[in-house]
């Protein structure tokens, strides 16, 4: 769909080193640089676009006066992981690197995004904490994020095991799918046979129900043992890649990370990643505003 007349907002489709992307700013004139916000979509990294974020993105920056681009990475099946996360990562360096030019203060821009998006939010403000030759981001916003790929029996995806659109199930589904993986090993995924113990061990201390408050935890019960499978284990290398699973990056690159706000729904199997990924955010020092939708979901 092509971008729609806006009484408050220019709207262009771009493309940012051929990344498509649709920029977003506001008509009233301002006395000092805007803000910039970069938005990346959910959608499993199968689904949505930047039509379907049409209205989002419309509604932040004329809410934030803010520039917003909203980013139309390629989707999975038809380009492979990690084209998508690839595709975030350079139209945001493209953007610190030109964000003047769009009225824009380099030292102001947030990425942003929900779902799948919050990953690639993650991932790409992971990856630019040792760059030196462009501005720093300001801050992420992570929507009802998914970080990580080794733990599926948490709290929150046993009380949302069932919830409509986003179950436990559909989530392993769609990953496969996402990574053009067998979906026949979708239940040795979620017994987690997918991981070796000296992996559970090692991420024991950022991964556990142990760490999420009793609150949340009502109900919750242990999953029984699982034999691990080395052959599910090797075509599922990726979940233990910090791209992937950006829960799982080092402290040294945690400490780095720009001011967060986190924003979880009671009644999503993503839930705990946003809680976990807020506490070692807390823990190495970054300051994290955090919101949980009480009656919210995915």
């Amino acid at each position: 769909l092509p971008a729609c007349r806006d009484s408050e907002l220019f709207i262009k489709d771009l493309h940012f080193d051929e990344v498509p992307v649709r920029i977003y700013l506001p008509r009233a004139p301002s006395a000092s640089k805007r803000r910039g916000v970069i938005f990346f979509h959910g959608g499993c990294g199968i689904f949505g676009s930047i039509a379907t974020y049409e209205r989002i993105c419309r509604y932040i920056a004329r809410k934030s006066d803010s520039v917003v681009v909203s980013v139309g990475y390629r989707l999975s099946p038809e380009h492979k992981y990690p084209a998508q996360s690839l595709d975030c990562l350079t139209a945001t360096v493209h953007f610190l690197k030109t964000a003047e030019s769009y009225g824009v203060d380099p030292g102001r821009v947030i990425v942003c995004g929900d779902s799948v998006g919050g990953n690639f939010t993650a991932s790409v403000c992971q990856e630019l904490v040792g760059r030196e030759d462009i501005q720093k981001i300001r801050a992420q916003v992570l929507i009802y994020p998914f970080l990580q790929a080794l733990n599926f029996n948490l709290p929150s995806y046993q009380k949302n095991a069932f919830t409509a659109f986003l179950s436990r199930e559909r989530t392993v589904h769609f990953i496969l799918k996402y990574l053009n993986k067998d979906c026949s090993m979708k239940e040795a995924i979620l017994a987690g046979a997918h991981i070796p113990e000296r992996m559970n061990l090692k991420y024991r201390k950022w991964i556990n129900p142990d760490l999420i408050p009793e609150t949340f935890k009502r109900g919750y019960k242990p999953p029984p043992p699982t034999s691990f499978s080395p052959e599910v284990h090797e075509k599922t290398k990726e979940f233990l890649k910090t791209r992937f699973s950006p829960l799982l990056a080092e402290d040294a690159v945690v400490c780095r990370l720009p001011d967060t706000c986190i924003i979880t729904c009671e009644h999503d199997v993503l839930r705990d990643d946003g809680m976990l990924y807020k506490k070692r955010l807390e823990d190495n020092n970054v300051n994290v505003t955090w919101h949980n939708v009480e009656k919210g979901f995915h």
